[in-house]
């Protein structure tokens, strides 16, 4: 009994004095109690919130370096519309022999060439009009004269096809083999020698590249002939045999590339002899 008075004594010795010793406790020890409860509540209550992602910012749009056309504006047309290449007919519909044909035919490789002068940023046009092949030079005349009043042009090439046969019209240069080249004028055209000064020059620029690319500059006139092929029309008015009946697809395409090359760099050369 006295044992248990003695406890109950002391327990209340105690009570009494927590009071008194609490305010001996340093400030300190209780600001940075009452600080690490409040930092952990913070804590606790930021991990329950979602912060909102801010957008990443748009890529800035790709700047494309486009290349300026060059000057000059060419066009192309086929007097002799359906002539054909034998290999390329064959290929198409199985007849081994025509030289004629309403869809592949020589208008194909007009359309071809104008291709390439426009990935090179040359201007082209084309004027497809076909016409009966006996009098094909005088029933065209009109619509060329139309198309040149209407429009200025640096270059006009009437494309054509020959008749000769592949030993006449095909190359070997460094293993591959191209289509041969021919221009054609008309002697009895007033102004013959102008039209002679930029085929000759297109000679001079062909054989540069692929030497024997070219048969020949071929005049023509007086009787049976026409004499003029409308390059009375315009100075820089050329007639171009574009291979020959013989010739594949593939050989005509090298030679359509070698043709775009020269004609983009005469223009250019054109231009900066204005400047």
């Amino acid at each position: 009994m006295k044992k248990n008075l003695q406890i109950w004594t002391a327990i209340v010795f105690v009570l009494f004095l927590f009071p008194v010793i609490i305010q001996f406790i340093p400030e300190e020890s209780k600001i940075s109690n009452s600080k690490i409860v409040k930092e952990n509540a913070l804590i606790v209550y930021a991990s329950n919130i979602v912060e909102e992602e801010k957008p990443e910012p748009e890529p800035e749009p790709e700047v494309i370096e486009v290349q300026d056309a060059t000057a000059g504006k060419v066009l192309l047309y086929n007097t002799h519309s359906t002539e054909a290449y034998r290999p390329i007919t064959k290929a198409v519909d199985g007849k081994i022999a025509v030289d004629q044909h309403q869809t592949e035919n020589v208008v194909k490789m007009s359309d071809k060439l104008k291709s390439l002068l426009e990935i090179n940023g040359v201007e082209t046009d084309m004027l497809k009009k076909q016409v009966p092949y006996t009098r094909a030079y005088k029933d065209i005349r009109p619509f060329v004269q139309k198309q040149l009043a209407e429009n200025e042009y640096d270059l006009i090439i009437d494309i054509h096809r020959d008749s000769a046969g592949p030993d006449a019209t095909t190359i070997t240069h460094e293993g591959e083999r191209y289509a041969k080249v021919a221009f054609v004028l008309g002697q009895n055209n007033p102004s013959y020698k102008k039209n002679e000064a930029i085929a000759n020059r297109f000679k001079s620029e062909m054989e540069k590249r692929i030497p024997g690319i070219m048969r020949n500059v071929i005049s023509k006139g007086g009787a049976g002939v026409d004499g003029k092929y409308n390059q009375d029309l315009h100075p820089n008015l050329v007639l171009m045999e574009l291979g020959g009946v013989g010739n594949s697809e593939e050989e005509l395409n090298r030679t359509l590339i070698v043709i775009s090359e020269v004609i983009v760099e005469m223009l250019a050369n054109d231009e900066s002899e204005k400047k």
